[in-house]
């Protein structure tokens, strides 16, 4: 019992409110038991003498007989104070003297007082002509505590007090259900993961749990992105050694069955197992440095880079690929770029995939340009070509391991398992940048490179 989340928010909700209930139901009661009725009705006597004689003080005041009669008349007790606080006139001599009303002695709401026998009377008190003073005092009603029952204030407090339970009981239930309804779709959902029923909860009650769920959702858009990837890699990987581990079989069998029977056909067969396997041992390599670049411990060897250097080089190796496909390789750079903070044989990488994709992919007498600038605190490096560009459908994966944007890209026998591009950008990455993609097909492509500049 009590052992959800829903009814514990009802009970502390509940405790709360009754607690908070009970606190202002006894104040009242307290009051009442301190103010009963009859208390509250002599107070209204003494309001009421105290008006008649204000009305009318020189009949009243100028005759002790006729004060002291009205005093018994009404059953109160009359005091009458001159200007200097002295004791002018009491209609009951016979009492404890009250002392005189130092405190709010123009207050027109009635007092208590004490006399020297320590009883406590009730009184109101009136300034009138001749800066007499007059207090008209009656011994305040003693009622027992259970007399509170019977007041006339106690059935309307006490209802007040069960309606307003009640009400708070069920807006209580109403706001354990707010808060925890929600929670209890995203457990539900959790439970049934993976399923692929399962939609995303959608986000209600306090802002809190909201946000909570709006963290379930992106954690489960994750974890599905992350399980296709996984399933994508798998395929893709299974599809990428299909062709060499066949061609490899087939030509070891050749071998083995002597069909291949001239030196030859051996030497084709074992050229062609050769070239398969190194194949599949660059893509294990890849693979691996492709996972060691996202699980973050690549070994990173960063000092200063001269860019200017670096890109000149990168011209320099590219030259004579760029001669023979009869492509313009052209370097734009200013002279007075700043250097970066990275690992240099990790940005030539970067570089290298770039140029030889661009070289692969443009057409003849075409042209790639490498250009770099300054852009406030960073580098902004791009890699063009005037080749066959990528289609617009293509862009958004085309920094994923093993895609290949065939056909528009397509580079035939030469192709490689679409793990460059994946390196590519973890490394960029890794040096705290960033790298896009801008092309439309039949328009080139532009490999566009921000790289924070080194700050001396």
């Amino acid at each position: 019992m009590f052992t959800s989340l829903r009814s514990r928010l009802w009970l502390s909700y509940a405790l709360v409110v009754t607690i908070a209930l009970s606190i202002v139901a006894v104040v009242l009661l307290v009051y009442i038991a301190r103010n009963p009725l009859l208390a509250r009705q002599t107070q209204q006597q003494l309001s009421a003498v105290r008006d008649s004689i204000a009305d009318s003080p020189g009949r009243l005041l100028n005759d002790p007989t006729t004060l002291t009669n009205f005093s018994q008349e009404n059953n109160v007790r009359v005091i009458v104070f001159n200007p200097s606080r002295e004791l002018i006139f009491d209609s009951s001599p016979d009492q404890p003297v009250l002392p005189f009303p130092r405190r709010n002695i123009l207050n027109q709401n009635s007092q208590v007082a004490v006399d020297a026998n320590g009883e406590a009377w009730l009184y109101t008190t009136s300034r009138i002509t001749g800066g007499r003073v007059v207090m008209i005092a009656a011994p305040r009603p003693r009622v027992p505590v259970l007399n509170i029952f019977a007041d006339e204030f106690f059935i309307p407090i006490a209802q007040g007090w069960v309606i307003a339970l009640l009400l708070s009981l069920v807006l209580a239930f109403v706001l354990s259900r707010w808060v925890a309804d929600p929670l209890q779709k995203v457990v539900l959902v959790a439970q049934n993961y993976p399923s692929d029923a399962i939609q995303p909860v959608p986000p209600r009650g306090p802002r809190e749990v909201q946000d909570l769920t709006r963290a379930f959702n992106s954690m489960i858009e994750r974890v599905d992105n992350s399980q296709r990837s996984q399933r994508d890699f798998v395929a893709n990987v299974s599809h990428e050694l299909k062709t060499p581990l066949t061609s490899i079989q087939g030509f070891a069998q050749a071998i083995l069955d002597d069909t291949a029977n001239t030196p030859e056909a051996r030497r084709q067969a074992a050229q062609i197992i050769y070239d398969e396997s190194g194949r599949m041992h660059r893509m294990a390599l890849d693979l691996l440095d492709l996972a060691r670049l996202e699980g973050g411990i690549a070994d990173l060897k960063m000092s200063q880079v001269d860019v200017e250097a670096l890109l000149n080089s990168i011209v320099e190796k590219f030259t004579p690929q760029a001669r023979s496909v009869r492509v313009d390789l052209l370097l734009s750079i200013p002279d007075d770029l700043p250097t970066l903070i990275g690992d240099g044989d990790r940005l030539a990488q970067v570089f290298d995939n770039l140029v030889d994709n661009a070289l692969k992919f443009t057409s003849v007498d075409g042209q790639v340009t490498i250009s770099a600038r300054q852009v406030v605190a960073e580098m902004e490096i791009s890699v063009a070509d005037s080749g066959l560009g990528v289609a617009k459908e293509a862009l958004p994966r085309l920094f994923d391991r093993f895609y290949q944007a065939d056909p528009s890209r397509a580079g035939g026998e030469n192709h490689g398992a679409g793990l460059g591009l994946a390196i590519v950008k973890e490394i960029v990455e890794a040096h705290g940048g960033r790298i896009g993609v801008r092309s439309q097909a039949g328009q080139g492509a532009i490999f566009t490179i921000h790289l924070p500049i080194a700050k001396i």
